[in-house]
């Protein structure tokens, strides 16, 4: 199928007519040349008139063949590319112990913190088109389960197998940060973001979530974390959940730092209503190609017209030559 990229270019054909109606026809001769045999050619036209409509018409397709290029033709197949935004983008999902709390419900049914957690990111990767997403599960140790791919439906199946305590009991955020900047710094891409969800504080590792911030923000990498927890919910381990005023203190801090520090944002969700509208405020700080947008990937056609009017060109001044 031919697009064309300007159309409206293709007002410029009646203006060779309205140029000669319009400019005004030339008040002196005194830069005529006076041909000595200027009766002959007068005879030659008169006698050749099909000659000089050819050549008429020869000179109106060379306009049209310029026109025509100018107004960018390309050629667009039927199968078309999927929507690149350019972006990679690393899912980080807690898996720690304190994931099979219990405290959360959605349309009624009671559901751990993991349950709701993956119901959300399916959503969520789901909606992410145009983006080549990663998946990292971590706990005690964080553990890389897919690099950024298009392949959704690897994506959703390697989320829907993650289980609670897979990767250890605890909890080591700033490892599954190093881990992330690890592989997306190995990556060009447009923008690079890491999505952060978990309901505890740092408590393993060798990297604390401030020096992995530290090495995200040097790699221009940012990060969105999202803290989940019930307020009513009972603290599963010493260093507490969202609940406790120590985490009020300690796990929302560090997380808000971590974020904005990378020019990213902090989330706080206590329910699945607010889950669902944080990873939508990610959508929309991170937005994917609209639906109403085009990829324009074809072959260009207007080397062609031109081509062919320059040889058009070529050969009508060689014939009145």
């Amino acid at each position: 199928m031919i697009h064309f990229i300007w159309p409206w270019l293709f007002l410029l054909l009646p203006l060779p007519v309205l140029l000669k109606r319009w400019l005004p026809a030339p008040s002196s001769l005194a830069g005529a040349i006076r041909l000595p045999f200027c009766e002959e050619l007068l005879e030659l036209q008169r006698s050749g008139p099909g000659l000089s409509r050819a050549g008429s018409r020869l000179t109106w397709l060379i306009w049209l063949l310029l026109v025509t290029a100018v107004a960018r033709p390309v050629w667009i197949g039927a199968d078309q590319p999927r929507l690149a935004s350019g972006r990679d983008l690393m899912l980080l999902l807690d898996v720690s112990g304190s994931m099979r709390q219990m405290d959360f419900a959605r349309e009624g049914e009671m559901l751990d913190r993991l349950d709701l957690v993956k119901q959300s990111a399916l959503r969520f990767v789901e909606g992410r088109e145009g983006d080549r997403i990663g998946l990292i599960l971590f706990g005690a140790k964080p553990y890389l389960r897919a690099p950024p791919t298009w392949d959704q439906q690897v994506l959703r199946e390697l989320i829907g197998e993650a289980r609670v305590a897979l990767a250890g009991e605890s909890t080591a955020i700033g490892d599954a940060v190093g881990l992330a900047v690890k592989r997306l710094r190995e990556l060009e891409a447009h923008s690079r973001v890491i999505v952060l969800i978990t309901d505890g504080a740092n408590n393993e590792g060798n990297l604390t979530p401030r020096q992995a911030a530290r090495l995200a923000k040097r790699e221009a990498i940012r990060i969105y974390t999202i803290g989940i927890g019930r307020p009513e919910a009972p603290a599963p381990n010493p260093w507490g959940v969202w609940s406790t005023e120590g985490s009020e203190r300690f796990e929302k801090a560090v997380l808000t730092e971590m974020a904005e520090s990378t020019g990213g944002r902090f989330l706080h969700a206590l329910d699945a209503p607010a889950l669902e509208a944080a990873l939508q405020t990610i959508d929309e700080l991170e937005p994917v190609p609209g639906a109403g947008e085009r990829l324009y990937l074809g072959k260009a056609l207007h080397p062609w017209l031109l081509g062919t009017a320059l040889l058009l060109s070529l050969w009508q001044r060689w014939r009145a030559g």
